[in-house]
């Protein structure tokens, strides 16, 4: 039982720093990445179409993503679908390409996307606390029911906080790298 609560536990604490890194990609920097166009939504065929799914992303150069529709009639949706989001972004077509150059990011864009940064790793260390809070919950519980012993519940929940402190670590780390990233000009 224990080891089911520890196993599920740190499951649910890599969801969190898979979700923090999912997260962190979708915030620009001044570099070109495909998962800055994530969130950008494509009317095409009748609904709304994730960008990824109607054309294919590429990196052209370090400030330039390159995109080319799979169906040629969707140029222009793309391309004031890009032009709509809060991105920022201006994209140019020619023919069938459409090219996404990358503003350099000013200071206070740098310090505003960092503080969006750091609000999305507080998250994260909140998901990852409130998963440990469920943990400690459960185990809490098996005692009441006399299924283990309180030494028992107390080897696991320090497990536990083992996993919470190399988790909550592993946010900061993340945090740290993308502010670096954020701030080299």
């Amino acid at each position: 039982m224990i080891d089911d609560i520890k196993k599920d536990t740190k499951g649910r604490m890599d969801g969190a720093i898979n979700s923090l890194s999912h997260n962190l990609g979708g915030i620009r920097t001044g570099r070109a990445h495909p998962s800055i166009l994530e969130s950008v939504k494509v009317p095409a065929w009748g609904s709304e179409m994730p960008l990824n799914q109607v054309a294919s992303v590429t990196v052209e150069d370090a400030r330039t993503l390159k995109i080319v529709a799979h169906d040629k009639d969707l140029g222009k949706a793309i391309e004031k679908a890009i032009l709509n989001s809060d991105l920022g972004l201006n994209p140019s077509s020619a023919g069938t390409t459409i090219r996404v150059p990358m503003p350099a990011l000013t200071e206070e864009t740098r310090k505003g996307y960092t503080k969006q940064a750091r609000g999305v790793a507080e998250d994260a260390r909140v998901a990852v606390r409130n998963v440990r809070r469920d943990a400690l919950a459960q185990l809490k519980k098996l005692v009441k029911d006399k299924e283990i012993s309180e030494d028992e519940e107390r080897r696991a929940a320090d497990d536990i906080q083992k996993l919470t402190d190399k988790c909550v670590a592993e946010v900061d780390k993340k945090l740290e790298e993308k502010e670096k990233d954020l701030m080299a000009v």
